[in-house]
């Protein structure tokens, strides 16, 4: 398996460093680096391998997620998990509850695009079973 170095290398924006400020919300080592707070907050966000965030909803304004390198996987409340590579898109309307993140064997990195809107917020649930986790294909 890849190191930070090397998955690095491959990654189109900077890694950042250890995403602590949100630490509470993913179950493994995730890193942050905001490319831009201004107008729209963009954020690139590398998860360690197995490495996903627990169950979320964006009130109002929902989330883009723009995939740019290794693997992962985006799943919806009451739905099957999708597998996610470089290039994928996942627009996430308000109010959808989901979770996002890392193959078990792969590192992976999204850009997080938060939608504008008047009143918008983020609500953290619970985590990700590993058993529910265990079932991404």
């Amino acid at each position: 398996m890849k190191s930070l170095e090397e998955f690095s290398r491959e990654s189109v924006f900077e890694v950042g460093g250890k995403n602590d400020a949100f630490a509470q919300y993913f179950d493994g080592q995730s890193y942050l680096n905001m490319l831009t707070t201004e107008r729209v907050g963009i954020g690139n966000v590398t998860f360690e391998p197995g490495c996903r965030n627990h169950w979320h909803i964006h009130h109002k304004g929902g989330q883009i997620l723009l995939c740019t390198a290794g693997r992962g996987y985006y799943q919806e409340w009451g739905q099957p998990a999708r597998e996610l590579h470089p290039g994928d898109v996942v627009n996430i309307p308000p109010e959808v509850k989901h979770w996002h993140g890392a193959a078990p064997d792969s590192w992976f990195a999204h850009l997080a695009v938060e939608v504008p809107a008047e009143g918008a917020s983020s609500e953290w649930c619970e985590p990700v079973s590993d058993e529910d986790y265990g079932k991404c294909k």
